[in-house]
């Protein structure tokens, strides 16, 4: 058996074969059944989830196959579960949506399937290679999911949108690479890249530290991190909301386990040279996401300046370049995941009436459906990072692990913008309570819906008041990997 073959072992890649399998068998089924068959596509989704949720559990330990480009770890590992939390939540509380909207031929669930497929690709990438394939895999399902309304022009110029602004990008990245293959002799496993980086000298050349930055500008893309932020706010806006609340949260988790690993693990070396550049994103992720933010009357698109200004405080984490500024990234994500879902749960269920996405639509929400009024307030608390809930533990973190670093003016800058994206979230809570209500509307929630509601208000809640669990979790996960 020759050495290539040896170094083969699937086993490692049993998640991401157990989920493009099943992609491929409901994309045939969709096929022969049309629209008979929606909702058995829907529920084997539902159950493939479950499944590879399960499958990424029963690993333990570290592997690498296909020549050291595809790794899995404890960190790769919590972030796939993040990430199949991501699709299968918003799946579950968009059934009827879907329905409605005409969006259940089958091929919906199964071009999700495949967004989720590049995440995880992208999260146990072992080399520039897979993790230029993960990425765009990923990054193409999006483009087709944010169009994927044909009957409404604003999804299809979403699409449009994020398929120019995100050619433009991967084009970036791959430059990028590039440059990093040429500085360093053709090396493309981040193991390679990385005893290359530690070579004296080498950081002094200007071809290979231009192609970190330039790799570093295209991973902040993918997270609309500022500068690189404005196709967000229409894509958001303009995307079915399911889809948008898809791409608020799988995106971003899949996008910052790979820059776990160039930051921590193939730049290290090279500290110096682009830890400026993570800063200034992080600064002017913060800036615009709060500043930005306090002028929309549209919530989706209030939450995409609010979802950049949460990846600035992320990015603090990871220039803090640190197991606690990691363990803080994790933290963040999870927490950010469920406040996120939450909301849009509260947005979909408006949705049967035409409405939701208009701040306008939620005035005097407390005087009808006071505890719909509370749970979305406490979302926007959490968002806000006010204690005792989730978003304080999140911030928390963050800004300790910057502290430890010797980063104290980067954590009071994040104080300092997160009080002024206060003033937003406080807004919503406002018209909720004190403005009158202009129109007779309800909220009204799928059995999905509700359950996604509950679900994320008790972890919100219990993680503001007792984030030990999550903390332990968090903790375990970077310390087996860092």
């Amino acid at each position: 058996m020759s050495v290539e073959m040896q170094d083969i072992h699937l086993v490692y890649m049993m998640p991401e074969i157990l989920v493009a399998v099943m992609a491929m068998a409901l994309l045939l089924l969709s096929a022969w059944t049309h629209k008979g068959g929606a909702g058995v596509v829907h529920w084997l989704t539902v159950l493939t989830i479950v499944g590879v949720i399960l499958v990424i559990h029963v690993g333990e330990g570290t592997g690498t196959t296909f020549g050291g480009q595809f790794v899995t770890d404890a960190m790769s590992r919590y972030m796939k579960v993040l990430m199949c939390l991501g699709m299968i939540i918003p799946v579950i509380m968009s059934r009827d949506y879907i329905r409605a909207h005409a969006m259940d031929g089958g091929e919906y669930h199964v071009v999700s399937m495949f967004a989720m497929l590049g995440g995880m690709i992208l999260a146990s990438s072992g080399g520039f290679v897979i993790l230029y394939l993960g990425l765009e895999l990923m990054s193409l399902s999006f483009y087709v999911l944010a169009a994927w309304r044909r009957d409404d022009v604003r999804s299809g110029e979403a699409g449009l949108k994020y398929f120019v602004l995100g050619s433009m990008a991967s084009g970036l990245l791959l430059y990028g690479i590039s440059m990093i293959y040429g500085a360093t002799g053709g090396a493309t496993g981040f193991k390679e890249v990385a005893a290359l980086l530690a070579t004296p000298g080498i950081h002094d050349n200007q071809l290979l530290v231009l192609g970190m930055v330039m790799v570093l500008a295209g991973m902040g893309f993918k997270v609309a991190a500022a500068p690189f932020h404005m196709w967000a706010p229409d894509v958001y806006q303009g995307a079915p909301t399911p889809v948008t609340a898809f791409m608020a949260v799988m995106p971003k988790v899949a996008a910052f386990a790979a820059l776990f690993r160039l930051v921590a693990d193939v730049f290290a070396p090279a500290h110096g040279q682009w830890v400026g550049v993570l800063q200034l994103f992080a600064i002017l992720s913060m800036a615009t996401g709060a500043f930005a933010g306090l002028v929309q009357t549209d919530l989706k698109r209030l939450l995409a300046y609010s979802s950049i200004g949460h990846v600035g405080y992320i990015l603090i984490g990871l220039v803090s370049n640190s197991a606690a500024g990691m363990q803080g990234v994790m933290v963040y994500l999870t927490i950010y995941l469920f406040m996120t879902v939450g909301v849009f749960a509260i947005i979909i269920s408006f949705d049967r009436q035409g409405l939701g996405e208009n701040i306008r639509d939620y005035q005097g929400l407390a005087h009808k459906q006071p505890l719909v009024a509370f749970v979305l307030a406490m979302f926007m608390f959490s968002m806000a990072g006010i204690p005792p809930l989730a978003g304080f533990i999140g911030k928390l973190n963050i800004f300790m692990a910057a502290v430890k670093a010797g980063l104290v003016p980067l954590a009071v800058l994040g104080v300092l913008f997160s009080a002024v994206s206060a003033f937003y979230y406080l807004r919503v809570v406002k018209v909720m309570y004190f403005d009158p209500a202009d129109r007779e509307s309800r909220v009204t929630f799928s059995g999905g819906g509700f359950l996604v509601v509950t679900m994320s208000m008790v972890l919100i809640l219990m993680w503001g008041i007792l984030p030990g669990d999550l903390l332990t979790w968090t903790a375990s996960s970077v310390q087996t990997w860092h």
